[in-house]
């Protein structure tokens, strides 16, 4: 008896006691769906098709629309009154008007010196030109390079002010605001806003000022982006892709039909009177440029898109840079919505069908419904269903549609028509982040909920939370499902866990 050696063993019942748990959540898993989870996730995909329809209906009226642009209607240069303000010996430089060309920076170490010898190289009289430098810069070093390449252009005989604020109330719209009351813009007609990277071409001011200059019921001129870093890697390529229809369908539709558009913040010339009539620049949400715009428009003013008239920029090449730029872009124009869509409806001096396309087309579906059905539907609900096969989804919701809308949204960049599957889960994964703002947008402002546990900056926990749920739903959907939709899942499963990761930013060559 003493050389028995004591075992320790489980109890008889602890299996038993597993079983019955589980036993006990597989009923009122079954109690509940049948009554709850099927009718809810039934409706969640009855909305999700609705809404796949409505952006649906607006692609292709957009593609309609181009075509029709492209083959019948007449260039911008017949379609407006336009002539080149020619150099006169007698009369000087006196008829052309003088021009303000505001540049806003912070903390743009890298680029600044681009921007402004850009700026400074215009062909335009310098005596009918100012150039000005809002630098709002916290760093003290970069302040004092930016004050001295301003000094340097000045010695050349530049018109050249640099300027800075106490504060940086506002933000880019603040600084715009302040540029405006210097005593010494009182006499410019019109002002160009280019950001720190953006690289203007010599002819760029000749090529646009007449429009504004003949026609002046114009507000603005808007010029296309053309992007010098787009290949640098497979983030800029996605990027390209999506800003290029931007440019090629939306700003040109808009141009053509409404002589509206939103102002991309950027290589843009404003008739000043324009911005004072429109109650100046305000910084009530993150997308100042698209308020003025929308406030301009509800005033009678026209707006003008050029897409052969390019400017030189950069797109960000870190996923952490791009995605803060996605949340502005996203949380804004919710934002911007839900204050002003009761002001353009009460309008009247917008044609009612103008006000649908504002309120309809610009607003609800491009800039609300197309990332909520992006997300919630082949993100959240779709995945879901796999769980439930109670819930059936029709083929043409799933796959039909997407497909007609993913080939319509790819004639921007025919070059980048291979890509096109790596920008469909790109995009899905983005689709996570701008749902999320134009969410906070719509509520007033949300706050973020605090880290639990504290993970590296390079970490997106959201990114590689929805990667584990999809990682669940598609391997349910390979032992369990017969729509095979688990290919979808596993390769989407793969793009969340690399943004996750931080790992979007490899080479592409050309």
């Amino acid at each position: 008896m003493d050389g028995v050696t004591p075992k320790f063993v489980l109890p008889e019942t602890f299996d038993g006691v597993k079983m019955e748990i589980t036993g006990q959540l597989g009923m009122i898993w079954e109690l509940v769906k049948a009554p709850v989870i099927v009718p809810l996730l039934q409706l969640a995909v009855y909305i999700c098709l609705l809404m796949s329809l409505m952006l649906l209906c607006e692609r292709v009226y957009m593609g309609i629309v181009i075509v029709l642009v492209k083959l019948f209607w007449k260039k911008p240069h017949k379609r407006y009154k336009f002539e080149p303000i020619q150099d006169d010996e007698e009369l000087g430089s006196s008829n052309f008007p003088v021009v303000l060309v505001q540049i806003p920076m912070f903390n743009e170490r890298e680029v600044y010196k681009l921007s402004i010898g850009s700026a400074s190289g215009l062909s335009w009289p310098s005596d009918r030109l100012v150039i000005q430098v809002l630098d709002d810069s916290t760093d003290p070093t970069v302040k004092q390079m930016v004050e001295m390449e301003c000094q340097r252009w000045a010695s050349k005989g530049i018109n050249i002010r640099y300027q800075i604020r106490e504060n940086r109330v506002g933000y880019k719209a603040g600084a715009l605001k302040e540029g405006l009351k210097r005593s010494y813009v009182k006499h410019c007609e019109y002002v160009v806003i280019f950001d720190a990277d953006f690289q203007p071409e010599p002819d760029f001011l000749r090529r646009s000022i007449p429009f504004l200059v003949h026609n002046p019921n114009i507000a603005l001129v808007q010029a296309r982006w053309r992007f010098v870093n787009s290949d640098e890697c497979l983030l800029t390529r996605m990027q390209e892709m999506s800003l290029d229809y931007h440019f090629t369908v939306e700003q040109e539709v808009g141009s053509s039909t409404h002589a509206f558009f939103g102002f991309n913040g950027t290589a843009g010339i404003w008739r000043i009177a324009a911005i004072n009539e429109a109650g100046g620049w305000k910084d009530r949400t993150t997308v100042e440029d698209m308020d003025l715009a929308v406030r301009a428009s509800l005033r009678g003013w026209k707006f003008l898109y050029l897409g052969d008239l390019q400017v030189k920029s950069e797109l960000p090449s870190t996923f952490r840079a791009f995605r803060f730029q996605q949340h502005r872009w996203s949380c804004g124009p919710a934002n911007l919505f839900r204050k002003m869509v009761m002001e353009i409806i009460r309008n009247k001096k917008v044609r009612f069908w103008k006000k649908v396309y504002v309120i309809y087309s610009f607003f609800f579906v491009r800039k609300v419904i197309a990332h909520w059905v992006t997300f919630c539907f082949y993100c959240v609900v779709l995945p879901l269903t796999i769980l439930v096969p109670e819930v059936k989804v029709p083929i043409w919701g799933s796959v039909y549609i997407p497909s007609i809308i993913t080939v319509l949204n790819s004639v921007g960049t025919p070059r980048s028509i291979h890509l096109l599957f790596y920008w469909i889960l790109f995009e899905n994964v983005m689709s996570l982040h701008r749902t999320k703002a134009t969410l906070i947008g719509n509520t007033k402002g949300l706050k973020k909920f605090p880290r639990i546990f504290k993970l590296p900056d390079r970490l997106n926990t959201l990114e590689l939370g929805f990667a584990a749920f999809l990682f669940v739903c598609g391997c349910y959907d390979y032992v369990h499902g017969k729509n095979n939709y688990f290919i979808y899942l596993f390769l989407q499963t793969m793009s969340f866990f690399i943004s996750g990761l931080g790992w979007i930013g490899t080479y592409v060559p050309n």
